[in-house]
């Protein structure tokens, strides 16, 4: 009976042995799939950008050429100087980091209020109110615009940088509401401990809450900087001298009458669009942190 039971255990351990490494097998190569078509996906995404900075460094002559050419050489780096003295880009990356760091510091400041007023506070018609401010999600920028350029008329703010600043430290409710579904999710016991040691809110918001919300603070700002730095429509609306345009305006100025100087033209726009990568893969952990935390408490 004794060589039957051992013989029984073995196949046992064999049978066991083989799923295991089937399991192991199979987990392989599920993920030897997804990475494959991740990479796949983020190579497709990243032509276009590869194909403006290679044709940020070719002559007229190759941008022109077919069948294409990928790898211009020599590689034409004049064409970045070009671009820089084509026009006042100096003065239009200025009025674009006056721009994105003032108004993203406006929509840091009033959404946070607003957002510990919602989320912190308790008085009467507190959700009705957060429900009126979900519900402008609803209207499309175009349905107040035309109000909003009488209001800036009529306030003398036209070519101006002020339409492109004031506005967000009236806060924006999608950032709001982020903020508000992080701030819900830290104890309210902090809050009351800290009434009792006699803070007021405005102590509370500063020393306990901002401290606590740094990760959702910080991808409010980047999110913030990023729209700031790529807004087309507002400078395209409100701003009409060179002097006063934006990056995202600007560019438009390199397209010529009669001919564009596209290998120019995609230096400007490389040039454009190089601090909103250098931000984004600089903060991208706090930014996945921070979205990943303001959906913990509804």
């Amino acid at each position: 009976m004794a060589v039957p039971l051992g013989s029984s255990t073995g196949e046992i351990r064999v049978t066991r042995q083989r799923q295991a490494r089937s399991a192991r097998t199979s987990r392989v190569t599920s993920k030897v799939i997804i990475y494959t078509l991740l990479v796949l996906g983020g190579a497709l995404f990243t032509v276009p950008f590869f194909w403006m900075v290679t044709t940020s460094l070719k002559t007229m002559g190759q941008v022109l050429m077919f069948p294409p050419i990928w790898i211009p050489l020599p590689p034409q780096w004049e064409n970045y100087a070009r671009a820089w003295a084509y026009l006042p880009f100096g003065r239009f990356v200025l009025n674009t980091a006056i721009v994105t760091s003032v108004s993203s510091l406006g929509y840091l400041l009033s959404s946070s209020l607003v957002a510990f007023g919602f989320s912190r506070l308790r008085f009467s018609g507190r959700d009705t109110l957060f429900m009126v401010l979900l519900a402008t999600f609803m209207l499309p920028s175009q349905v107040t615009l035309i109000p909003q350029f009488l209001l800036f008329q009529r306030l003398g703010w036209l070519n101006t940088l002020l339409p492109l600043i004031v506005p967000p430290y009236f806060g924006s409710a999608f950032y709001i509401f982020l903020l508000r579904q992080f701030m819900m999710s830290l104890p309210m016991e902090l809050d009351e401990a800290a009434r009792i040691d006699g803070a007021g809110s405005l102590r509370i918001f500063s020393t306990i809450i901002v401290p606590l919300a740094r990760p959702a603070l910080a991808t409010v700002a980047i999110m913030a900087f990023m729209y700031n730095w790529n807004d087309f429509f507002g400078p395209l609306i409100y701003l009409t001298s060179p002097d006063k345009m934006t990056l995202a305006v600007g560019l438009q100025l390199f397209r010529g009458r009669f001919e564009t100087e596209f290998n120019v033209l995609m230096a400007a726009a490389t040039m454009a669009i190089l601090p909103v990568f250098i931000v984004f893969f600089l903060t991208q952990k706090t930014f996945v942190e921070g979205i990943a935390l303001t959906g913990i408490k509804g």
